[in-house]
């Protein structure tokens, strides 16, 4: 018998059916005539069925006579009854013939039972679909129902269920039992239809409230709006708050925290008691600049030529900030190591900050970290707390009003760690370029961005910044400016400066240029020129005061009367001597302020092989002094063995200034010979270097401004170790020109050219 696999359809006995006669699933059934008997079979899964095979399907069908076809191709086909499917053959043309046997069923339904719970279950169904636009169609389709079968073949494909429970319908003998399943699924399908409309319909009637919701608080905020505008001055808080929110830019994480401080504000009300610290937590966060800023291209040209104008001298510094910024216009982002300027103050490490700002077209913000010793300065304090404010960083942040501004973050050896947090630690995850896209300032709680900012850090020293702190920054030493820098400094930018700060007039008032040598001689001793700006200053203030006196209608300062102007000298800087004496040797030092000449006298008097060491010196030089007197022992022991009848007696002025450092070590040496030997060392000869027990030579720092105080000393000839001779590129021409400089390795090296 000819069989038509077919796959989630259910075809049960004295059912009638349509299809199309051209094709049904792919089967040709244009050979096929009225009164012809076929077969169908349930297929297991939906797959092609000319690949069918007796695996693919269930072992129990039906079989149907064509009872019409129509002129439009449709075919009239009314089941007669099940059959099981024993065999399956497919022949050339690929149509499936199968060898079937009737399968009996179990009549065990009474007649006028089984029409009334028919009739039952139609009527249940009339009713059903009353409730929806499409019941008048499906009335019409229900009417036609005439058994329990031809229900059950139109409605299974709506219900719920899976294609092996609908097989069910098919496989059961029992006509009760397969009626009683019919029934199951149809109330159920009924049933679980009628809540899901109560469902829906009380979701429509939700969603609609939401809407008319919805559209009064739009039409309230679109009043609102209007009024804000006629009115901008009685904008309430929470309004504001709102639209700078949602203006803002903020990252998610940001927003969600906002808007929910903003809901307590709401609920708090304005006479609540945590009102104002709910308003200055949004007036700060609202503040802040979230949006990354547009890049700009970077004009390297541009650059030198803002930090040539702003800044005199510093070639090495200049030549490092081109090359970061080069690194930045190539990479179109902010990349590089965190810039740290170490100098003496005055050498314009701070201001330079501001002459990157110009060259890069940024805000500038500077934080001045001398003297933090809270973290909480550095990281914020917690909201919990009382009186809770945010960090350094983020309140530099708010006040530049951008997201990459270039923040300088001043005197970073100057923070404290004590009971408070470690502040220095804190600032790990702020110069961190793997940490700080998300840093957390404790009072905001949320994630910000700080990957665009540009930190310049400057400190006076590196020796107190903790060593992980350091390893983050790479450090451009600013050496100190030489007179004559000084002198372009003062007549390119502080004279002008000054000048227009006092209200003078370059008509009403003149500085000579010998004025203006005097006055950096004379009058400062620093690497910087912080004090030659006090001084300046003090001239024009001098100035101003005769001016508005009328004593003169124009002013000339000179050498000659320079004192008039500011007074007596207030600077004294060591010299050399002019007579030499045994025991005295010029040594070189480096301050806070820059470099300075250092005596270092020795005396024996008649004792008992007392050492007395004075001029407050550090634990390091007191040191250096022992090792000194080792190495004089032995390299003279003929002229040193009478050191246990005599009291050996060193100074270094100025007593009222500690010192302290290694560098002084061939200094004292050189001193213990020349008072042993007794012979005098030439004053204009001056040295610097840390010695060992083996009588080597080793590397200092600072050479540059202790090369500079030998030159203003009036010094010609300085010793340097070997190892410090590249340190001389940093060291200024003219400074070179008028030393002969003259590196060593060991003591005797010294020694025998010093004698």
């Amino acid at each position: 018998m000819l069989t038509i696999p077919i796959y989630d359809t259910i075809l049960l006995p004295e059912v009638t059916f349509y299809f199309k006669k051209e094709v049904i699933d792919g089967w040709n059934l244009e050979e096929f005539d009225v009164g012809d008997i076929m077969a169908f079979a349930m297929l297991r899964e939906d797959i092609d069925i000319t690949e069918t095979t007796l695996e693919d399907i269930y072992p129990i069908g039906v079989s149907a006579r064509i009872e019409s076809i129509d002129s439009d191709g449709n075919v009239k086909v009314r089941t007669i009854e099940r059959v099981s499917i024993i065999d399956m053959t497919r022949d050339k043309d690929g149509t499936i013939d199968a060898e079937v046997v009737t399968r009996p069923e179990i009549a065990d339904m009474d007649e006028e039972d089984k029409k009334e719970r028919f009739d039952k279950l139609k009527s249940k169904f009339l009713k059903f679909v009353q409730n929806y636009q499409w019941g008048l169609w499906a009335r019409g389709f229900i009417l036609q129902w005439k058994n329990i079968n031809e229900l059950a073949c139109s409605m299974t494909g709506y219900y719920s269920v899976t294609w092996e429970e609908k097989y069910e319908l098919v496989e059961v003998d029992s006509e009760a039992e397969r009626f009683k399943l019919i029934e199951h699924l149809s109330y159920g399908f009924m049933e679980l239809a009628d809540v899901a409309e109560g469902a829906e319909l009380e979701q429509q009637a939700r969603n609609e409230s939401l809407y008319r919701e919805d559209a009064i608080k739009k039409q309230i905020e679109i009043l609102q709006r209007e009024l804000d505008e006629m009115h901008p001055e009685n904008i309430s808080d929470v309004r504001r708050f709102e639209k700078e929110i949602a203006e803002s830019g903020m990252n998610e994480t940001a927003e969600k925290e906002a808007r929910k401080v903003l809901n307590r504000m709401k609920q708090e009300g304005q006479d609540g008691h945590e009102y104002g610290m709910l308003y200055d937590y949004l007036d700060f966060v609202t503040s802040l600049s979230w949006k990354n800023e547009d890049y700009v291209p970077i004009d390297l040209e541009k650059a030198e030529k803002v930090l040539d104008r702003d800044h005199y001298g510093l070639k090495k510094v200049k030549e490092r900030i081109i090359q970061q910024l080069a690194v930045m216009a190539l990479n179109k982002k902010q990349s590089g190591s965190i810039l740290l300027f170490v100098g003496a103050p005055g050498t314009g490490k701070t201001s330079i900050g501001q002459s990157i700002a110009d060259a890069l077209g940024r805000k500038y913000v500077r934080i001045s970290l001398g003297g933090v010793r809270d973290e909480a300065e550095i990281r914020g304090h917690r909201r919990t707390y009382i009186g809770a404010m945010p960090g350094r960083i983020m309140e530099g942040m708010k006040r530049s009003g951008a997201s990459n501004p270039v923040m300088v973050l001043d005197e970073v050896d100057k923070l404290v760690r004590d009971y408070g947090g470690d502040p220095s630690s804190a600032l790990l995850e702020v110069l961190d370029p793997e940490q700080n896209y998300s840093f957390t300032d404790h009072y905001m709680n949320v994630p910000y961005d700080l990957s665009n900012v540009l930190f310049v850090c400057t400190a006076n020293s590196t020796d107190t910044i903790p060593e992980p702190l350091l390893n983050r920054m790479e450090i451009i030493e600013f050496p100190g400016y030489t007179a004559t820098e000084k002198f372009q400094i003062a007549k390119k930018h502080l004279i002008p400066k000054a000048m227009k700060a006092t209200g003078i007039k370059r008509k009403n008032m003149t500085v000579t240029d010998a004025a203006v040598r005097k006055i950096i001689s004379d009058y400062t001793m620093e690497s910087g020129v912080r004090g030659l700006k006090k001084q300046i200053e003090t001239v024009m203030r001098y100035g101003a005061v005769q001016l508005v006196k009328g004593n003169d209608a124009k002013l000339s300062v000179k050498p000659a009367n320079l004192r008039e102007f500011i007074g007596h000298r207030g600077i004294n800087h060591d010299i050399i001597d002019k007579k030499s004496i045994p025991g005295v040797v010029t040594g070189l030092a480096w301050t806070m302020a820059g470099g300075e000449i250092l005596f270092i006298e020795t005396k024996n008097v008649h004792g008992s092989g007392k050492v007395t060491i004075t001029g407050q010196l550090g634990d390091v030089m007191k040191e250096s002094v022992e090792i000194a007197i080792s190495l004089v022992k032995d390299m003279y022991p003929v002229e040193t063995r009478n050191m246990k009848n005599y009291d050996l007696h060193i100074h270094v002025p100025e007593g009222a200034v500690p010192k302290d450092g290694p560098s002084a070590g061939i200094t004292i040496v050189t001193a213990l010979t020349s008072l042993y030997t007794d012979r005098a060392v030439n004053p204009k000869i001056a040295m610097t270097g840390e010695v060992s027990l083996r009588g080597n030579v080793m590397p200092i720092g600072g050479l540059p401004e202790k090369l500079m105080a030998a030159v203003r000393a009036g010094v010609k000839t300085v010793f340097i170790p070997e190892k410090n001779v590249e340190d001389l590129e940093d060291v200024a021409e003219e400074v070179k020109k008028e030393l002969n400089i003259v590196p060593v390795k060991s003591v005797k090296e010294v020694l025998s050219q010093v004698f």
